[in-house]
């Protein structure tokens, strides 16, 4: 039944629930698919079948029995490979942790397992996970899908290429710049980085501290905007340790109807980095969807974040490089696409003390200035990226007579986490090579469910299912 491998994870669960067709029938065709297909694509790199049908097994069991219908009963998930699945290997693409297992799940793996979700992998991931694309010298190269000769982004490219490529209906990855939502943009999927810790952190590797505290979320992707909302709700825990949870916080829920008649600021151009005209064409098409659905469209410059590129620089590009070298034996060089992520040697060099403090003071003063903006708008719409997915190693591209170079291509998603904002990847439309194009939506921090709920409503607005 390789049909089931289009279905959307809702409409899986609703089958296996329904008894329509069993967890061991969908896990089957699943692997068949990854059989078919990851040996070209190389998303997943510890896929175990065993475990999977084992885990779909006993999903069917607890259907017969009658037991309580879970919200993704049976259907195939994967995991990054820097967030710990138990049994599974969590080497975060470095030769340093080769071989390395995950003792216990993360919460959030934890809390998929209790909905009926069965793990089939975890994913490929570009050393540390310091790129916008995915290569590793472990694994080697994953491709995407839709056209090999293209990256499925990074760092979370493994988790895309498998959604989009049909292995799993669903995966969850992580963000520091862009991670979770430029691998969506890049495939066609639904992508979402939320608040930092509303969902848990705790099982994630590198353990997030320092800079990454506010700069990284885990998060899903998904083919459905209802997808999308059904595992970022599962997943948004309190049991953890994750050092910056809000215990307790319940985020409010508002309804669509509310929803589609607020303010919404957009923008097609900042930060002094031009994007394509396909993409100016993608913002456009969900602008006037968007309107007709009864949102409040105005055209905003983003003003008072002008220095947000410059502060996720200092903290992603050299005080992570700085904790990553820190971590790994002296000589120790990592791939060479880490490098290429973050600052330059010269550049590093001649990070002074000053620099790193008058960033951090930076950073909290341009979170105020967002906020400020937002007494205005509930949320706010614009590019996930420059370009749409580039060819494997391409590093430099003229946009309207203009040089956008790499990684400077994707700052449009940088600057949310610089913020803490929750944002989130819409498909909208595609590019002339065929490649997709989305958008993305972005909240106030802590407003990670009215980002959710307006992002089905957007899906509906452009006729997604």
């Amino acid at each position: 039944m390789s049909e089931l491998t289009a279905l959307a994870a809702t409409r899986l669960a609703q089958l296996v629930n329904g008894r329509e067709v069993t967890a061991t029938e969908v896990v089957e065709a699943h692997l068949e698919r990854a059989n078919d297909l990851n040996p070209t694509i190389n998303a997943i790199t510890d896929l175990q079948a065993g475990s999977a049908l084992e885990q779909a097994s006993q999903v069917d069991e607890d259907v017969r029995r009658g037991g309580p219908r879970c919200s993704l009963a049976g259907v195939p998930v994967t995991i990054k490979s820097s967030i710990a699945v138990k049994g599974f290997r969590q080497e975060c693409g470095t030769r340093l942790r080769l071989g390395e297992v995950a003792q216990a799940d993360a919460p959030l793996v934890a809390d998929l397992k209790r909905e009926g979700a069965i793990v089939l992998g975890t994913t490929n991931v570009p050393e540390f996970l310091m790129a916008y694309e995915t290569d590793n010298g472990i694994y080697g190269r994953t491709r995407s899908p839709l056209n090999l000769g293209f990256t499925p982004g990074g760092s979370s490219g493994g988790c895309s290429a498998a959604v989009a490529g049909q292995i799993s209906a669903g995966s969850i990855g992580s963000d520091a710049g862009g991670s979770v939502r430029v691998p969506a943009h890049f495939c066609g999927l639904y992508g979402f980085k939320p608040t930092p810790g509303t969902i848990p952190r705790t099982g994630h590797w590198p353990a997030v501290a320092g800079p990454s505290v506010l700069l990284a979320g885990v998060g899903p992707l998904a083919r459905t905007a209802t997808d999308l909302a059904v595992l970022t709700e599962i997943t948004r825990s309190n049991g953890s340790d994750d050092i910056s949870c809000v215990l307790q916080f319940d985020p409010p829920w508002h309804d669509p109807s509310v929803i589609r008649v607020v303010r919404v600021g957009w923008f097609d151009h900042a930060w002094d980095t031009p994007v394509t005209a396909e993409t100016r064409a993608a913002v456009a098409t969900a602008v006037a969807a968007m309107r007709e659905r009864g949102f409040q469209m105005e055209r905003i410059d983003p003003v008072g974040l002008e220095r947000a590129p410059g502060v996720w620089r200092l903290m992603f590009g050299k005080c992570l490089r700085t904790l990553i070298e820190g971590s790994v034996p002296q000589g120790y060089r990592l791939h060479p696409l880490a490098y290429e992520a973050m600052a330059p040697d010269a550049e590093f060099a001649e990070t002074t003390y000053e620099e790193l403090l008058q960033g951090w003071v930076a950073q909290d003063q341009l979170r105020n200035r967002f906020r400020k903006l937002m007494d205005r708008y509930t949320f706010l719409l614009c590019p996930v990226a420059s370009i749409p997915a580039f060819r494997h190693g391409e590093r430099r591209w003229m946009i309207d007579g203009e040089p956008v170079t790499y990684p400077g291509a994707f700052v449009y998603s940088q600057v949310f986490n610089v913020l803490g904002a929750p944002a989130a990847t819409i498909p909208v439309s595609t590019s002339s090579e065929g490649l997709p194009i989305g958008v993305q939506l972005v909240g106030l921090p802590y407003d990670d469910r009215s980002v959710i709920t307006a992002v089905v409503e957007v899906a509906a607005a452009l006729g997604q299912a």
